[in-house]
């Protein structure tokens, strides 16, 4: 029996309107995965201003109304380029970069793209380019790389890892992409659908290659003359204690722990001035001297973490003789520093000084430290006598011992040349803390 029913014309419109609106609703909402925000609202380019290829680190030092002119000029151009259908971000392939407002450190971001044949395009991070998208098949491109895929970290250096992507993912045009990013430092993993293109490699600084790229910046989307359209895109700011997580957990074959996390067994030196707490070594303040491993080390990695208080002054002994000044005695120290040292104790120091420097010999690239009472992740690698050291994933020293020739204050350290030692920590009376130490022969 069918039920007594007639849809009048007047219910037909009601429910033609709410078939709509549901329709609306469902395809501009933006539903993020647990722990990710929406970069894009599915409705206007609210969050969004306009960019383009310009070093992060002189638009912040721009005077604040000279920056709000760029930003305006910017914006206008990028608004006239860009909008939004629904729940894509639509370019016409022209105009200035789809640039978050915000500045973002380490993060996850999950991001899907369609375009079309010839165009050519990418994602800025933290303002540097890029991780590329282009036509793969479009062969006037191969000699720039393009018949190996969308997803590398293009502006690398030729033959640097991540430059070219590690297969070939795209799918054919008409399909969406998805990528998905993870950065730590200048450490960047790239998946696109689902495969792994860039592994945990370093982006350069496209702006200056001396310097590590900055520690906050935004996501720029890039446009390059053919029509891109973006969806779903999300990010999850990672924090310090995870951001280690993965930054020990890459390439950690070979490493081996030289502290127990419970007492000083396998240490020498004043292991008296130091305390072990909650499985850290801590000096005790107003105290200091040089605790080592009593294993001896020629070419190795160390990697390990550190927590300083404000003014905190300690440093890594590297091919220690296991007597006399770390600084000169040893190959050298690797300066373990607060990097607001000069306002927390209003004194100054020498560049060569600061933070991850080979004391008094070359100075180490600053501001990549985590705030007072967070712990940093470092890794240091002696080889011969280069030294390549990293903080929080951002490489900020590069050197070769063998070529300084001058010296803070002409203080000649003799000790530059030797070719093994004892690892070890250089106190000097702050309770700087190290934890999770571990050494891996090279």
């Amino acid at each position: 029996m069918k039920p007594n029913f007639k849809i009048t014309p007047s219910i037909k419109s009601l429910l033609c309107v709410l078939m709509l609106a549901s329709g609306a609703a469902v395809a501009t909402a933006a539903n993020p995965p647990p722990g990710f925000t929406a970069l894009f609202n599915g409705k206007d380019l609210a969050g969004w201003r306009g960019g383009d290829t310009f070093d992060h680190r002189k638009y912040l030092a721009m005077p604040d109304a000279d920056r709000a002119a760029q930003d305006a000029k910017w914006t206008a151009d990028m608004r006239a380029h860009w909008r939004a259908e629904g729940d894509e971000l639509v370019n016409d392939g022209h105009g200035k970069y789809a640039t978050t407002e915000k500045d973002y450190g380490d993060f996850e971001l999950l991001i899907e793209y369609k375009t079309v044949p010839l165009a050519d395009s990418g994602i800025y991070l933290r303002g540097v380019p890029q991780v590329q998208i282009w036509d793969h098949t479009n062969p006037k491109e191969f000699k720039n790389g393009a018949d190996k895929g969308s997803g590398g970290l293009w502006n690398n250096s030729p033959g640097a890892p991540g430059k070219d992507p590690l297969v070939l993912a795209d799918k054919p045009f008409g399909q969406w992409n998805k990528f998905r990013i993870l950065m730590v430092g200048a450490r960047v993993s790239v998946w696109l659908n689902s495969k792994l293109v860039v592994d945990h490699a370093v982006l350069e600084n496209y702006y200056d290659r001396k310097q590590p790229i900055p520690a906050r910046g935004p996501i720029e989307l890039q446009t390059h003359g053919g029509e891109i359209r973006w969806r779903n895109i999300f990010i999850r700011e990672i924090g310090a204690a995870e951001a280690n997580k993965i930054l020990a957990g890459k390439n950690h074959a070979g490493f081996k722990s030289v502290f127990n996390g419970r007492d000083f067994t396998g240490w020498a030196g004043p292991v008296d001035n130091y305390d072990v707490t909650e499985h850290a070594i801590i000096c005790k303040p107003h105290k200091g001297g040089t605790i080592f491993t009593k294993a001896e080390f020629a070419d190795f990695a160390a990697r390990l973490e550190f927590k300083l208080p404000p003014g905190g002054n300690n440093g890594l002994a590297i091919r220690y003789p296991g007597q006399g000044d770390t600084a000169y005695a040893g190959m050298c120290e690797l300066q373990v520093l607060d990097d607001n040292y000069e306002k927390a104790t209003n004194s100054k120091i020498d560049p060569r000084q600061a933070h991850g420097s080979a004391y008094g010999m070359v100075a180490a690239a600053r501001g990549f430290q985590r705030p007072i009472g967070e712990w940093n992740f470092q890794e240091a690698i002696i080889q011969g006598s280069k030294i390549h050291v990293e903080l929080n994933g951002f490489p900020i020293l590069d050197t070769d011992l063998a070529n300084v020739k001058e010296f803070m204050a002409n203080s000649p350290h003799p000790g530059k040349d030797r070719t093994s030692g004892h690892f070890g920590f250089a106190g000097h009376n702050d309770p700087v803390a190290f934890r999770n130490i571990s050494i891996k022969r090279l």
